[in-house]
């Protein structure tokens, strides 16, 4: 019998110790196409994170220090890049 153990990537904010909520600033661009009075999109590009803050503190994380698996995981929920 074996036992699944779910394995946790952390991040924890270095200035409050903060390991549970952040907040992400994405950009996101989108075409839009005018039609008589509707406005459609025709077009949208995924998100790119410009920004990752603790949500306590605000101080800023670098994206680029995280573990690899959690910056993997963390752009693919947002579906950016």
């Amino acid at each position: 019998m074996t036992t699944k153990e779910e394995t946790r990537v952390a991040l924890t904010c270095p200035n409050c110790g903060n390991d549970q909520n952040f907040l992400v600033k994405t950009l996101q661009m989108h075409v839009v196409h005018l039609d008589d009075s509707r406005v459609e999109v025709s077009e949208e590009g995924r998100p790119q994170v410009l920004e990752v803050l603790c949500d306590e503190c605000e101080t800023a994380l670098k994206l680029e220090d995280m573990d690899e698996g959690l910056r993997k995981e963390l752009l693919l929920t947002l579906g950016a890049r």
